[in-house]
């Protein structure tokens, strides 16, 4: 099979945008060089954009959004159906992209980073064609209306998942958008612009701008002509798109940090609860917003979980992403592992109790961003790794006393973003999870639900995306008074 990359140059999209149903060259000059983080190696050179092309998709879009925005929605739910069975079509060449541009395990791309990031297309084409845009409440219609263009700002960790997460229900509801993907991963994202295109979406309905943030990011937040701003990333990145957002007063939706706790209840079967909660920590290496880093276990069952949780972390193989056994590639790209390592060394010297793992690459790997999965116990709740985010395999356990004391270590983040609760006592368990102040909370390691709504409390941002909810973020709502009768 062609390799993403070998395909994106000979298609000519490399070094081009996709704006306005066209292919187009960028304003300016400015480029990024794709890193592929298990070699260290550069693997593609990609254009930057710069606020000149942003006002051009910007334009596009807004121009594109009446005609949209009035189309049926079956003939919105077909396009999306068509977008689904592509992106499922080509499910090897954008699994082979994310572990070349993020260091996917191809085994984790082929059967979750792609084909969930397909769910969320078809969850939002069937949202669609069940939706009551109007309801009748007395004589005054309740319309729901498409909110108008939209940026929608993608991370590195995700990328097919996150984009899809947009797109999807924002098209759905009938915006037009201007997606800038993160310039690290920017392969999968001008793939998903051809399916977008060979699905036959109309001119300026869909546009794709890859750039940086401080260029392209804020001027999309910033100009006028943009109804909503939809951003997952940082908590950091989400503050100043709000504050860019701010003069023009218009929809911000952030899906940002997270420092996810998995509560142990004494009464959980530890011997499912810890290795699948060692497994659900080090998801995509950790690089998850939502990952349950913070594994809060009873204090006298601590040996106990200790053990369990080094057995489970040994059977993780890492290495070699496009590699069949690999289990876990390498850290998408430089700077987040020289974070990792800096948390490590935290760790260590805030009196951590090591398990596994540690500093440095796992011993036979001498190249690449590889990290060590590593899990410290006997962690306090004011240490640095029980408070920040580290965004890579670094698991934290912390003892508790009482389920009440678990509870509070939980909310004591500035943080909110999700959660998990293990135990055998279901009373128990819902008790517990309706006391944690987070968006979203699993209960006993259920399955994905592309349905339930995800967004965060406190600095994890607000808004909501996946589901109704979802589609929900990107319409106003109009009250038509003396509408019946």
């Amino acid at each position: 099979m062609t390799s993403p990359v070998r395909h994106l140059t000979e298609a000519g999209f490399l070094g081009k945008f996709y704006i306005d149903g066209e292919w187009r060259k960028p304003m300016g000059s400015a480029a990024a060089i794709v890193v592929n983080p298990a070699t260290e190696l550069p693997v593609a050179e990609v254009a930057l954009g710069n606020g000149a092309d942003v006002d051009i998709a910007v334009v596009a879009a807004a121009r594109a959004f009446a005609g949209w925005s009035r189309k049926p929605p079956a003939q919105r739910a077909a396009l999306l159906e068509r977008i689904h069975g592509l992106i499922l079509e080509r499910l090897e060449l954008f699994a082979q992209a994310l572990a070349t541009e993020m260091g996917a395990a191809i085994t984790y791309a082929r059967r979750a980073q792609v084909p969930l990031a397909a769910e969320h297309i078809r969850v939002a084409r069937d949202n669609l064609v069940t939706y009551p845009f109007v309801t009748p409440r007395g004589r005054t219609a309740i319309m729901r209306e498409a909110i108008g263009v939209c940026g929608l700002i993608t991370p590195w960790n995700w990328p097919l998942y996150q984009m899809t997460a947009k797109v999807g229900p924002a098209l759905a509801a009938g915006c037009t958008v201007v997606l800038k993907p993160s310039e690290l991963s920017p392969l999968s994202a001008l793939l998903f612009a051809q399916v977008i295109d060979d699905a036959g979406c109309p001119p300026g309905v869909f546009n794709l701008i890859n750039g940086t943030g401080p260029d392209v990011g804020a001027g999309l937040a910033s100009h006028p002509q943009v109804d909503m701003v939809s951003i997952t990333g940082s908590t950091r990145a989400g503050v100043l798109v709000a504050r860019a957002a701010a003069t023009t007063v218009k929809r911000v939706s952030q899906e940002l940090g997270g420092k996810s706790p998995n509560i142990i209840l004494p009464d959980a079967e530890l011997s499912r609860a810890v290795p699948l909660g060692v497994a659900a920590a080090f998801r995509n290496l950790g690089q998850s917003c939502s990952a349950p880093t913070r594994m809060l276990v009873s204090r006298s069952q601590m040996a106990e979980v200790e053990s369990l949780a080094a057995t489970a972390a040994s059977g993780l193989v890492v290495g070699d992403p496009f590699a069949e056994r690999t289990t876990h590639g390498p850290i998408a790209n430089r700077p987040q592992f020289d974070r990792i390592q800096a948390m490590i060394a935290a760790g260590l010297e805030e009196g951590g109790k090591l398990i596994v793992g540690g500093l440095g690459r796992p011993a036979d790997l001498h190249t690449g961003l590889f990290a060590r999965p590593t899990i410290f116990s006997n962690v306090r709740r004011d240490m640095k790794i029980a408070q920040e985010e580290i965004f890579g395999p670094v698991l934290s356990i912390i003892p508790y006393d009482t389920i009440e004391e678990a509870v509070e270590i939980a909310n004591d983040t500035v943080y909110g973003l999700g959660a998990h609760v293990q135990g055998t006592d279901m009373a128990t368990v819902r008790a517990v999870a309706g006391q944690i102040r987070t968006g979203q909370v699993h209960l006993n390691y259920p399955d994905w639900d592309p349905n339930a709504p995800f967004g965060g409390y406190k600095r994890s941002g607000n808004g909501r995306e996946y589901g109704r909810e979802g589609m929900e973020e990107y319409l106003e709502t109009k009250a038509v008074l003396g509408f019946y009768g």
